[in-house]
C-alpha cells in the first residue's frame, strides 16, 4: 500500500509539472506523446481496416484468408517487429524520424486485426431480412451498405476500434526502448534510476489513460446503439407508410431471405 502511495505522492507532485523539468518530465508531455502516437496508428489502422472489412462483410470474399491473415499479426512480437522496422527505416532516414515511423508501422500493424475483425463481424451481425428488404425497395448495393449494415453494425465496429485502442496505448510504452517520447521514458527513466514510484506512477498513468480512453469509447458504442434501434424503428414506421404497391414488393423479398 506505501508503494501506491508514494507513487501518487510524485504523480501530484507539482514540480513533476513544472516547464524545463528534467528529462522525462514534465508528465504532461509524456501523456501528450503517447496521447499522439496512439491517435495516430488507430487512426492510420482505420483508414486500412475499415474499407476492407465492409467490403468482406458485405461480399463474404476473402474471409478466410483475411481471418487466416490477422492471426498471423496478432503472433507478431510487437518489441522484435520495432526493432527490425527501426534498424530497416533507420538506413534511410535520420534517427528521431526513423524511431517515430518505425514505432507507427508498428502500432499501426498490432491495431489492425481487431478494427478489421470488429467491422466485418459487424456487417455480418445485420440481419438478412433488413438487408432483403433494403434491396426489395430499390437501394443498391453502396446505399445497402451505407444506410442498413454500417449504420446498425457501429457497436460492433467502434468495438473493434476501442479493442485496438488500448492494445496501442498499453504497448506504446515500448516505444521508448528506440528513445521515442511517450509513458514508457517515465517507465524506463525510473528503471534506470532504481526509482520505484517513478516506475508505479508512469504505470497508472498507463492504466489511467487506457481507462478513460476505453470510457469514451464505452459511451460512443452506447450512443450508437440507441442510435441505431431507433433507425430501426424509424425505418420499420417508414415501411408501414409506404404504398401498398412498394410493400407488396419488399415483403416477398423478405420472405425469400428466410428460405
Amino acid at each position: 500500500m506505501q508503494f501506491f502511495l508514494d507513487a501518487f505522492r510524485w504523480l501530484l507532485d507539482p514540480a513533476n509539472y513544472a516547464s524545463g523539468g528534467v528529462n522525462p518530465l514534465p508528465i504532461h508531455d509524456r501523456v501528450g506523446e503517447h496521447l499522439l502516437y496512439t491517435v495516430v496508428a488507430v487512426a492510420l489502422a482505420t483508414v486500412i481496416a475499415l474499407p476492407l472489412g465492409f467490403y468482406i462483410g458485405h461480399t463474404g470474399r476473402g474471409r478466410q484468408f483475411v481471418i487466416g491473415f490477422t492471426g498471423a499479426m496478432r503472433a507478431l512480437p510487437t518489441l522484435g517487429l520495432l526493432m527490425a522496422l527501426f534498424v530497416i527505416v533507420g538506413a534511410t532516414v535520420p534517427f528521431t524520424q526513423a524511431a517515430f515511423i518505425a514505432s507507427i508501422i508498428a502500432l499501426v500493424i498490432l491495431a489492425i486485426p481487431s478494427i478489421l475483425a470488429g467491422a466485418y463481424a459487424g456487417i455480418e451481425s445485420v440481419d438478412r431480412q433488413t438487408i432483403d428488404a433494403g434491396r426489395a425497395m430499390g437501394m443498391t448495393e453502396l446505399q445497402v451498405l451505407t444506410q442498413i449494415e454500417i449504420p446498425l453494425s457501429l457497436p460492433l465496429i467502434i468495438g473493434g476500434i476501442r479493442a485496438s485502442a488500448l492494445q496501442v496505448i498499453a504497448t506504446a510504452v515500448i516505444a521508448s526502448y528506440i528513445s521515442l517520447g511517450g509513458l514508457g521514458t517515465i517507465i524506463s527513466s525510473g528503471i534506470g534510476l532504481n526509482d520505484n514510484d517513478r516506475i508505479l506512477g508512469g504505470a497508472i498513468l498507463v492504466t489511467l489513460l487506457a481507462l478513460v480512453v476505453d470510457g469514451m469509447f464505452a459511451l460512443a458504442q452506447r450512443l450508437t446503439r440507441r442510435r441505431g434501434t431507433a433507425g430501426v424503428r424509424r425505418k420499420k414506421t417508414n415501411v408501414r407508410e409506404q404504398p401498398l404497391g412498394l410493400v407488396a414488393v419488399a415483403a416477398p423479398s423478405a420472405h425469400e431471405g428466410k428460405n
